[in-house]
């Protein structure tokens, strides 16, 4: 997360706020806007649930788009399964932004995130929108505000800012996201706005994006639940007068997007509700990167792994027979796993090691690797979760209650 305000240096024209209008009981912030100061260009992917709220049709039917002005984006209240009410509050939403800053409400995107199946306060809302609109600035305090406001769960706010070179010029990327349970990935899980200065077709951000997806937030998980409002959206300003067009500019475009949403992406199991720990799972060897995705999926989802790294556990027969269940080919007799660079399993046979060495080295950091490599095959894939503790089934056992 970024904590040291020297190194926030963020893209030139965006504004952002973050304010308080009483959607959350607790009294924080709850209503955040980010704005372009003219057209720009936006793209988004969104959540596979067939159960989705009202702001994920809305944003499908505007992005990818070359005419964004604003995303407004409300925490504590997810106005999912919320009927007609909550189609036409989340339509008065993105009219109200357009009206205060002399845009088209096609022009609004809808960020939502919270409890599902509660009716908005538009009272609320409304005012807060208004002061939002009011109080948006180009400044790293307003750039926080709106990294708080959008959280729910959350421990603290999740960013991440860079400047790159494209070629011999200089763009500025920046990122928000909020996330710590509910996730499963299935497209991008949770909620997040990466945004720069740089100069896009609609097109190409969208595919840039839908790529970036792919590597990062769709290889994250804390329980393996797909939320009904999960959205990462693109912004660019342009405002940079860098245009990202020729083979060499988009290659690097691509690789600064892929690897800020990866760092932005890992901050949310590193928060999991509960979590002692992050989990990297590297699954190498299988036949296809669809093989190793798999394959690192299923062991992110079994509560017996993420229990055993919980308490330090260095029981890897739980790892390698989750592999087993994958439903994908495995080359037992190439088979490897270590933990923490420690092997603990080779070539399909159980090795002696010292597991109070492994144990510690599991207690002592924050991070637990899982490196499991299932054949001669080249395919490989990376995915992150966090482990499970009581602190989360408590948690979660009394979320709304």
């Amino acid at each position: 997360m970024t904590s040291d305000k020297s190194q926030i240096v963020l893209p030139s024209g965006l504004k952002f706020s973050g304010v308080k209008c009483g959607i959350k009981n607790s009294g924080a912030l709850d209503l955040a806007i980010i704005s372009t100061d003219k057209k720009s260009v936006a793209a988004g992917v969104y959540t596979q649930n067939v159960v989705r709220a009202a702001s994920i049709d809305w944003n499908r039917n505007i992005t990818p788009t070359g005419n964004f002005r604003a995303v407004v984006i409300n925490s504590g209240n997810a106005n999912a399964c919320t009927g007609e009410q909550g189609v036409a509050d989340n339509q008065q939403m993105a009219s109200q932004v357009a009206e205060l800053i002399g845009a088209l409400p096609e022009q609004v995107c809808i960020l939502s995130t919270g409890v599902i199946g509660h009716v908005l306060p538009m009272k609320k809302v409304s005012a807060g929108i208004a002061e939002a609109a009011s109080t948006a600035a180009r400044s790293e305090d307003h750039f926080r505000l709106a990294s708080q406001a959008i959280m729910t769960t959350d421990k603290g706010p999740k960013t991440v800012t860079q400047t790159v070179k494209i070629g011999d010029e200089q763009i500025q990327f920046a990122g928000m996201a909020k996330g710590a349970g509910m996730i499963g990935p299935n497209m991008a899980t949770m909620l997040a706005i990466m945004m720069t200065d740089a100069e896009l077709t609609a097109e190409l951000a969208q595919t840039l994006l839908a790529n970036a997806a792919k590597e990062s937030f769709n290889r994250i998980s804390v329980e393996g639940h797909t939320s009904t409002n999960d959205a990462l959206l693109l912004i660019c300003s342009g405002e940079s007068g860098v245009k990202v067009e020729s083979e060499p500019q988009i290659n690097q475009f691509a690789k600064t997007l892929n690897a800020a949403c990866i760092k932005l992406a890992k901050q949310i199991p590193s928060d999991g509700e509960g979590s002692t720990h992050l989990v990297s799972i590297e699954v190498t060897g299988a036949q296809s990167e669809q093989d190793a995705d798999r394959v690192a999926r299923t062991i992110a989802a079994s509560a017996l792994v993420k229990t055993a790294i919980t308490g330090a556990d260095p029981n890897w027969g739980r790892i390698v027979s989750a592999a087993g269940y994958a439903g994908v080919p495995m080359e037992i007799e190439q088979t490897d796993l270590q933990l923490n660079d420690h092997y603990v399993f080779q070539s399909g046979q159980p090795i002696e090691f010292d597991a109070a060495t492994v144990s510690r080295s599991m207690a002592n950091n924050f991070e637990t690797r899982i490196q499991l490599k299932i054949g001669s095959g080249s395919g490989s894939a990376m995915h992150w979760t966090s482990d499970l503790t009581v602190d989360y089934v408590r948690f979660n056992s009394e979320y709304t209650t």
